[in-house]
């Protein structure tokens, strides 16, 4: 069974085809020379290629995307093109938390037994972030706090968990004072792999049957601006 899919929540733009536990077709591309996410620009051209490295549409049986938290517009594009797709070819798609997505990858890379937390920048001085156990099982469900908060909340935690994201990096001073542990900025284990959604994707129950529901944990800043606007206006 293969399965293509793709996660835009972060600044990267991730594509994977896998089937089973082969990895057909894996690309990570960062942000364009201009600074800007590729998300627009080169994500429909890579999933062809994952597609093409499948055999063809008609060898693909399940598409699968991340839902964020991360980027407003990234996530809506990364959706937005699950939506498309899955009605162009009829397969059926499944989405995967981004979050996930990287406390999966600290599976792979934790060598102890340890809890471990995902966390990404979310602007705006802020992270999203989720504790996973040593097994993998979720603890925390996705939330969005300030570096501090989430270092206090970690402090109360048995033993210091392994992180790793983008908000990990950024923040890795608040963190690794409360004694986070945290892979060197140039680890893969940072960026979103592709191969991740698709693997947490192929787990979902009822392939097609779920909707494809962002997470976004807090309103976008369009949203946020007009309300101060209007806040103004009325005070």
């Amino acid at each position: 069974m293969a399965v293509v899919g793709f996660d835009t929540a972060t600044a990267d733009t991730a594509v994977c085809a896998i089937r089973g536990d082969e990895i057909l077709y894996e690309e990570l591309l960062g942000l364009a020379p201009d600074g800007s996410p590729r998300h627009s620009t080169a994500l429909l051209a890579e999933v062809e290629r994952a597609v093409a490295a499948a055999g063809s549409w008609d060898e693909v049986d399940r598409l699968a995307v991340g839902l964020g938290p991360g980027s407003f517009v990234g996530i809506r594009i990364g959706i937005a093109t699950a939506r498309g797709l899955a009605a162009s070819t009829g397969l059926p798609v499944a989405g995967a938390c981004t979050l996930d997505a990287i406390g999966r990858a600290l599976g792979e890379l934790a060598a102890v037994e340890r809890s471990r937390v995902a966390v990404l920048d979310a602007r705006r001085g802020e992270v999203f972030a989720s504790l996973y156990s040593a097994a993998g099982e979720r603890i925390w469900e996705p939330f969005v706090a300030a570096p501090t908060g989430l270092a206090e909340r970690l402090a109360e935690l048995p033993a210091p968990p392994l992180a790793a994201g983008s908000g990990a990096v950024r923040f890795r001073d608040e963190l690794a004072r409360h004694g986070v542990e945290i892979p060197e900025d140039a680890d893969p284990v940072h960026r979103v792999a592709a191969r991740h959604i698709c693997a947490l994707a192929e787990t979902a129950a009822g392939w097609g049957e779920e909707p494809l529901e962002p997470i976004y944990l807090r309103a976008p800043d369009a949203e946020r601006w007009r309300e101060r606007d209007t806040s103004k206006r009325t005070g």
